[in-house]
């Protein structure tokens, strides 16, 4: 497996894709999997934590290995280059399977080697990646296979994916020696990324956060929300205050909020669009919010620093 990291990927992600492997090939006693570290240039990645990662060499060192896979984090737009984007197209031929890890799949959608494709993305990135790229059937999922392409939303994903891949080439039990030396359990590829982080919440707390999530550019009102889950809005509300110390309507507010923030930071959208896209009927009224959230406005995230 040759393993394209790209700068401000996630150590997480590299860790929860090589570390699967090497330890089936423990288990196992012998090298059934291999694999190379590479970076656009060939010199080390600096990842989202500070560290640098050593590479190999560049993709043209990935001659040889069935498999590549390409894992991307923050800024993949412009670490991903022209010059990247071509050298990854020409290369595809050569692997018998293809995939990416969190930000990759856009990497991959802009080289065309995922048009016709099921795919997945990182949850927030999954509404730009299916409207910037409408070839791609993309779907929330926590990773996807597809016949010679695979795809995974983030760290926890890949891992399931890696495992999931070992249980297929290996057998089932070999996989769950490899989740039980990680002390994990892992997840089926189908399931939505964000509702399986939430195993311990009460159901009903649970069913209201994924309804306010699926929702954030035309927030439920609570009693509309409560009414749904077949509760009382007082009912509602004490569950919320029990379990997460604040009012269903707090709580909505800060999830569009915090979406809001990642659109700014993250995406060139003007502001206009952020407010549309996170439940706020205008710029400003996006702003009073912001600005009572997190002491500053949405423009101060956007000016050069």
């Amino acid at each position: 497996m040759a393993v394209l990291v790209l700068p401000q990927a996630s150590i997480l992600e590299v860790a929860s894709t090589l570390d699967p492997l090497r330890s089936a090939n423990r288990h196992l006693g012998t090298q059934a999997y291999r694999w190379r570290v590479l970076s656009p240039d060939g010199q080390p990645v600096p990842l989202t934590c500070g560290i640098e990662l050593p590479a190999t060499g560049a993709l043209d060192k990935a001659a040889g290995a069935d498999a590549l896979v390409v894992i991307a984090g923050f800024k993949q737009a412009e670490v991903a280059n022209r010059p990247l984007i071509a050298a990854l197209r020409r290369a595809a031929p050569r692997f018998a399977m293809i995939g990416a890890i969190d930000a990759g799949p856009w990497v991959l959608a802009r080289a065309g080697l995922l048009k016709g494709y099921r795919a997945t993305v990182h949850w927030e990135d999954f509404e730009d990646l299916s409207s910037a790229h409408p070839e791609i059937d993309v779907v929330p999922d926590r990773y996807v296979i597809d016949r010679n392409r695979f795809t995974a939303g983030g760290a926890a994903p890949a891992a399931d994916l890696m495992l999931h891949l070992i249980a297929q080439r290996q057998g089932a039990a070999l996989a769950r020696q490899v989740a039980a030396s990680f002390i994990t359990t892992p997840r089926d590829g189908a399931d939505p990324q964000m509702q399986a982080e939430r195993p311990r919440l009460d159901p009903r707390i649970a069913g209201a956060i994924a309804r306010m999530e699926a929702q954030l550019d035309a927030p439920e009102p609570v009693a509309e929300l409560a009414r749904n889950l077949g509760l009382s809005p007082r009912r509602l509300e004490m569950l919320f205050r029990s379990t997460l110390n604040q009012s269903p309507g707090a709580y909505a507010l800060g999830l569009r909020l915090a979406a809001a923030r990642r659109l700014i930071t993250d995406t060139h959208h003007p502001l206009s669009e952020v407010a549309l896209r996170t439940g706020f009927s205008s710029q400003s009224t996006l702003s009073r919010a912001f600005q009572r959230e997190f002491r500053r406005s949405p423009s101060t995230l956007r000016r050069p620093k």
